[in-house]
């Protein structure tokens, strides 16, 4: 950043003010990166793929220099730089050859050895197969899915992700592949202090000979931090993965809940959020590729410390007790605490089971799958409800503490997963992340949807097909080729081939004086047996 460069001082600014410090600091790198964009979505192909390729050819010599100059590092050792570094070479590589074949395909055409490209249509390929589909006789199912089409991702031919889902993603990747790397070199820093300090610790233990008043809890504080060490290290791995596994549900979760939105199905969102505000949708896509990354990046680092957590309590209920040769009385506890666990689930369902033989009435037919819900025997159930109160209380007291543990449980795990809230039925609207999500949703809704679409398509298309007829000199003796025909005519007889197909069409039209539907619809019987 230029507030930040080498040679300079720190910027000191008030902290009311650190909010536009970073404003202009991204503005700062979105403008150096804009000529890669703007090359990328030019019109002048040719001259844009150069221009590109000479900044991406300038940008990738410079990196490389940067990486051969200091490869290596305090923290990783031998090639630190390049570990960095390289997602930046892949994606200059990629531009590079983005903009090569740019100009390739462009020069031809500039040369006249081509014909110039056709203006693209409105309506995509994709889009087109979609609304074919829709139209389709729905055709029996061809085979069984397999276990990874039921449950994980089935290809589907007529949907396309947009670039910008696209561009989230990998981005993301390449953020928290740089955000793991970076969190590892701070876990090496801190672990040479602790290694320090452990040292600190022995050379007291040699000095007292181990036998002075503190040498249990320091033997217990040095065996903390070896767990500790370990059970960050391993869990780096799950952490990780759990966020890439969000990354390809995302993805999978955005094409379910569009399908759902063009069907006009929104059931699947609170009641709040199904007419949502377009201007609050519009800042809701400008936010959310930003905001989806940093969810990622903050959700793996909260996944992680909680993964940690588990960990170190999984090696000192488990594991420690077994290396101390003390696993008899981690069994026994652990025995006792799994029959405790038992006797309580028991009770509860011996509740449920009370509840059901005795305290309702029988079925009222053999074919109920239960009980109707009308009590017998009110005065047994209201000892029942009486004798069992006092033990409930006692039983609600370990119930809430349960539902706090799987409420941060579930909250910590789904944190990164902005496509769900998290919040309470009734607070979903606290949640910023699922507000993002839901206008962006939306939008695309609008904008994307294959039905507008392809009727925005045929209205374009009709109107430059009129305009153009009428611009055409001499048109009319064209048209005097042929016997005219009434558009009027033509629309009619288009009407009557779909109310002939589709007749329950007929009672919904609107009846016009001396031709009622009822009329019309005697007449369609004898038309479509002809």
């Amino acid at each position: 950043m230029f507030l930040f460069s080498e040679g300079y001082q720190p910027l000191k600014v008030p902290q009311w003010a650190q909010a536009f410090v970073l404003l202009l600091g991204g503005m700062e790198v979105g403008l150096s990166y804009f000529p890669f964009f703007a090359c990328l979505s030019s019109e002048f192909r040719l001259v844009s793929s150069i221009l590109g390729f000479s900044y991406s050819l300038t940008w990738f010599v410079l990196t490389i220099l940067q990486i051969s100059q200091c490869p290596h590092g305090q923290f990783l050792g031998r090639f630190e730089t390049l570990i960095f570094y390289w997602p930046s070479l892949l994606c200059l590589g990629f531009l590079l050859g983005r903009f090569l074949y740019m100009f390739l395909k462009a020069l031809p055409t500039h040369l006249g050895l081509e014909p110039q490209a056709e203006e693209k249509s409105v309506l995509e390929a994709h889009q087109a197969e979609h609304v074919k589909r829709l139209l389709r006789k729905p055709r029996p199912q061809e085979g069984e899915k397999s276990w990874f089409q039921a449950r994980v991702y089935e290809w589907d031919p007529c949907f396309q992700f947009p670039s910008r889902m696209i561009g989230t993603l990998v981005l993301a990747f390449i953020c928290l592949y740089l955000f793991i790397v970076m969190e590892f070199c701070v876990f090496l820093l801190v672990r040479d202090e602790l290694d320090i300090f452990e040292d600190r610790l022995q050379s007291y233990l040699s000095h007292m000979n181990e036998t002075g008043t503190l040498t249990p809890v320091i033997l217990q504080v040095k065996e903390l931090i070896s767990v500790s060490k370990g059970a960050w290290v391993v869990t780096i791995f799950p952490a990780s993965l759990t966020c890439i596994s969000y990354l390809f549900h995302i993805l999978a979760c955005y094409r379910k809940h569009m399908k759902r939105l063009w069907a006009g199905d929104k059931d699947f969102l609170p009641q709040k959020f199904q007419s949502p505000s377009s201007a609050a949708s519009v800042v809701a896509i400008a936010r959310y590729s930003g905001w989806q990354i940093a969810y990622i990046l903050w959700g793996y680092l909260i996944i992680h410390v909680v993964q940690s957590l588990c960990g170190v309590m999984l090696m000192y209920s488990l594991v420690l007790p077994i290396l101390h040769h003390q696993g008899l009385e981690m069994l026994r506890g652990l025995g006792l605490g799994v029959l405790t666990l038992s006797v309580v689930v028991g009770l509860v369902v011996l509740q449920v089971w009370i509840a059901g033989r005795f305290f309702l009435q029988p079925k009222l037919g053999t074919a109920d799958k239960q009980k109707p819900l009308a009590l017998h025997n009110r005065r047994a159930f209201h000892n029942f409800n009486y004798f069992l109160f006092f033990y409930n209380v006692l039983l609600g007291l370990g119930a809430c503490l349960f539902r706090l543990l799987i409420s941060c449980l579930l909250g910590t795990w789904l944190i990164a997963r902005i496509d769900r809230t998290i919040m309470q039925s009734g607070y979903e609207d606290a949640d910023m992340g699922f507000k993002a999500w839901v206008g962006m949703l939306f939008v695309d809704h609008y904008h994307t949807n294959p039905v507008l679409v392809s009727f925005c398509h045929i209205l374009i298309t009709s109107h430059r097909d009129r305009k153009l007829q009428k611009t055409m000199k001499y048109w009319y003796l064209n048209q005097s080729a042929g016997p005219r025909v009434s558009a009027r005519a033509q629309m009619r007889w288009l009407l009557l081939q779909t109310l002939v197909n589709n007749p329950r069409l007929i009672v919904l039209r609107k009846s016009k004086s001396g031709h009622g539907s009822r009329e019309f619809a005697q007449i369609l019987p004898t038309c479509s047996d002809c």
